[in-house]
């Protein structure tokens, strides 16, 4: 009798949603009927609304069936799942979805597809191709090559990476530096989460490329303390590549050495920005650096240090693999490659999509999210985490690259996108961004730590309808000293949602929209 496999994902989405329980009643069911079975406990492929998702492998491709709970196994069984039976719960190949089928997915090309903790499976699937390419590179080469390809940190702040890498190229010192900001705190994010369950590999392979290309032989992926299956994961990962030769000395039989480990965050929104997270990383208390230098230049234990977040990382080994020109291809402008975008809040069918700079937020909200998931109108997204503007409806058709989305005031960020119906108060989302900057202020800057509390002193003042006209030019006021004034982007940036919401959104700062002032 052959074995039969089937997919259910480890992805935290999907073990939140009984995942585990489902694995566990397919083993006690394929017993029951004296079927053996193989379950490999792959990533998710990102339509969080199925989840768990289950595919089983057929001769005719991979039958997914979804959401599957502890209680459909028996009659998922009864179907004849296992050769790809009729059942309510089935969705045919996965890869074929609408959702699925128009995707460009380059960075999450294995996530779903693959072991996740399985060397040879990633090896199988195109995994260590970039590395071996640029073992047999020079440094410079490797940096150039990342240059050509035009991409840019995928954290929030696009900066080009090939010119970081270059700046610490050539930055002479004894020991150089790989950090990988996994710090992934905004909210309706979580492509870093997905990607490191569910292929930790390429962030491992691109580390470890971006370590021969700029001179480093250590590297730390900073993790987010409330991400335990990541964690586990990536431990996983990296202790299967230092036994298959991928980290450690003489990587890929090469003379080259690379080593890596996980280090926990310190539970802090500050700790996402990258100055904050070498102090912090450094066993200090996580608070901002002032810059000049550069982490470039003196960043982790004050060497030079390349700093990048998860997906700009995985992102690597596709570009080394298949040269700088095949990622360059996709994209529109400035904004070269793909990106991640996450759907959540309000939305029909949340999850991840991962398409070319280009497609309109309209396209993403109505064509792959399905609109609201409370089928009211679309009043509102608040696109890039808690420090992103908030864009109306007539901005729907802006299209996602980050000249334009900074051109009406917003920021891309790391692709998240939350979006909100028309039952939306947005002054108490403005005060929202308010109280959560003086909450995970670090303190050090007088704007950010004064300021965003000020703020939300302001903005009650407004919902109590107490001189409404001057606490408005107040707010504003404040604003821009905290845009100008801040010593990094946590009070940089709060004005963003505070601002959109005004300008945006005027009336629900109105004092006809407001309770009446207490006695």
């Amino acid at each position: 009798m052959s074995t039969i496999t089937l997919y259910v994902p480890r992805d935290a989405a999907a073990i939140s949603m009984g995942a585990d329980k489902v694995a566990e009643a397919i083993r006690r069911e394929a017993a029951s009927h004296d079927v053996d079975v193989r379950i490999v406990r792959n990533g998710s492929r990102g339509l969080l609304w199925l989840e768990p998702l289950v595919e089983v492998a057929t001769p005719a491709g991979r039958i997914a069936y979804g959401p599957v709970t502890e209680g459909d196994v028996a009659s998922l069984f009864a179907a004849g799942w296992l050769h790809g039976g009729d059942h309510a719960l089935r969705q045919g190949n996965i890869e074929q979805h609408p959702w699925f089928a128009n995707q460009q997915r380059l960075t999450f090309a294995r996530v779903g597809l693959i072991d996740p903790i399985d060397t040879s499976n990633y090896a199988a699937h195109g995994g260590w191709k970039g590395l071996r390419r640029a073992l047999g590179m020079a440094p410079a080469g490797v940096v150039q090559a990342i240059t050509d390809s035009g991409l840019r940190g995928r954290g929030g702040a696009a900066f080009p990476t090939g010119i970081k890498w270059k700046t610490v190229l050539d930055t002479p010192a004894a020991q150089k530096y790989i950090v990988c900001n996994a710090d992934e705190g905004d909210s309706g994010t979580f492509s870093d989460r997905m990607l490191m369950e569910g292929d930790p590999f390429s962030l491992i392979e691109g580390m470890a490329i971006a370590g021969i290309a700029v001179g480093a032989t250590r590297g730390y992926i900073y993790l987010r303390s409330e991400y335990p299956h990541a964690l586990r994961a990536l431990e996983e990962a990296i202790t299967a590549a230092y036994e298959a030769g991928w980290l450690g000395a003489g990587i890929g039989d090469s003379h080259r050495r690379f080593d890596l480990e996980v280090r926990r965050g310190a539970g802090a929104y500050i700790c996402g920005e990258e100055t904050s997270l070498l102090e912090s990383l450094e066993g200090k208390r996580g608070q901002v650096r002032f810059k000049p230098p550069l982490p470039a230049i003196e960043g982790l234990f004050g060497q030079p240090t390349v700093i990048n977040n998860v997906i700009t990382l995985a992102s690597v080994p596709f570009i080394v693999t298949e040269g700088a020109e095949a990622y360059r291809d996709y994209g529109m402008g400035r904004s070269r490659g793909t990106l991640p975008l996450q759907l959540a809040g309000n939305i029909k069918h949340g999850g991840l999509v991962e398409r070319a700079f280009g497609l309109t937020l309209r396209e993403l909200l109505y064509d792959y999210g399905g609109g609201s998931a409370s089928g009211r109108p679309i009043r509102a997204v608040q696109v890039g985490g808690p420090l992103g503007a908030y864009m109306p409806e007539s901005q729907f058709d802006t299209p996602i690259d980050y000249e334009a989305f900074a051109a009406v005031g917003a920021m891309l960020g790391h692709g998240g996108i939350v979006v909100f119906d028309d039952s939306v108060d947005l002054l108490e989302q403005a005060r929202y961004a308010m109280e959560f900057c003086a909450i995970e202020s670090c303190g050090k800057c007088t704007p950010c730590r004064i300021g965003s509390t000020r703020g939300v002193e302001v903005i009650d003042r407004i919902a109590a309808r107490l001189d409404r006209d001057r606490q408005e030019a107040l707010l504003r006021d404040l604003c821009e000293t905290m845009l100008h004034g801040s010593l990094c982007a946590l009070g940089g940036m709060t004005p963003y949602p505070v601002l959109s919401a005004l300008n945006h959104f005027p009336e629900d700062f109105s004092p006809e929209r407001r309770a009446p002032a207490a006695a």
